[in-house]
């Protein structure tokens, strides 16, 4: 009889032992399968607050692909992709970026979309007495500090020196620059009194409350502002790519650039 029950106890500890390990097993298989995979997208610093908003969308839908955000000029990250940086996904805010990655083959064409569009704006700090209405009025202006983007790698800056090239203010401006190496140094530069005036995006400027925007930019003055986005050819997710720039389309993350100010291209 002893050594019946003997028996029986070892015979519920090795089923019991069985059961742990084989739960532990499932577990960890569990685990596998909802291990993320993480995708790094190199954006224009414009779409930073819009992303990160998009970001939690997107993770609610696909929850074994993370993010991770890079965020700079356009220019910048251009070459940093160019030179093997890792990147998954593209945002430029200007098409020149782009086209310069997809002429070299760096970028898959049929993944290319238009995302958002944009404009631009004059602003001043908001304790300023600035009145402009027309740009024009720059050219009699006196101050000592105008910030704009770096025309050879920052979006904004090309843009702005689009308009300074058309409305003949480049050489009246010229000594009065500030140049920033992203958009929102420049709008930091007028949010922190180092320029008198600045050109930013509207998005930019519908952020801070240190700033008001004095006019829009006629739009007829530069290239229309249209950030393109785009899968890297290396990348070794691009299933996980593509979703990303399929849910950049989508209706929900549409409103969510358009709750930033952005436009449907």
């Amino acid at each position: 009889m002893m050594q019946r029950c003997q028996f029986s106890a070892w015979f519920m500890a090795g089923l019991l032992a069985c059961l742990l390990v084989s739960c532990s097993s499932s577990s960890l298989t569990s685990t596998e399968q909802t291990t993320s995979v993480t995708i790094t997208v190199s954006a224009a610093a414009s779409l930073q607050e819009a992303l990160d908003g998009i970001a939690t969308q997107f993770n609610t839908a696909h929850p074994t692909i993370a993010i991770d955000y890079n965020f700079g000029a356009s220019g910048a990250l251009q070459r940093q992709i160019e030179q093997g940086a890792p990147a998954d996904v593209f945002c430029s805010a200007a098409t020149k970026q782009m086209n310069a990655l997809s002429e070299k083959g760096i970028v898959q064409p049929d993944s290319q979309r238009n995302l958002v569009t944009n404009s631009l704006v004059l602003i001043a700090p908001t304790n300023s007495n600035y009145e402009i209405t027309d740009l024009t009025q720059l050219r009699d202006i006196d101050i000592s500090r105008f910030a704009v983007g770096e025309f050879r790698s920052v979006p904004a800056g090309q843009y702005a020196q689009q308009v300074f090239t058309k409305l003949d203010l480049l050489d009246p401006l010229r000594t009065k620059f500030v140049f920033g190496n992203t958009v929102r140094n420049v709008l930091a530069a007028v949010e922190n009194g180092n320029a008198e005036l600045g050109m930013v995006y509207a998005t930019d400027a519908a952020l801070s409350q240190q700033v008001k925007v004095l006019t829009t930019v006629p739009e007829d003055s530069h290239l229309p502002i249209v950030y393109p986005v785009a899968m890297i050819q290396s990348t070794a997710h691009s299933e996980a790519a593509q979703a990303f720039i399929n849910f950049l389309i989508t209706d929900a993350a549409q409103q969510t650039f358009e709750e930033f100010g952005f436009g449907r291209a």
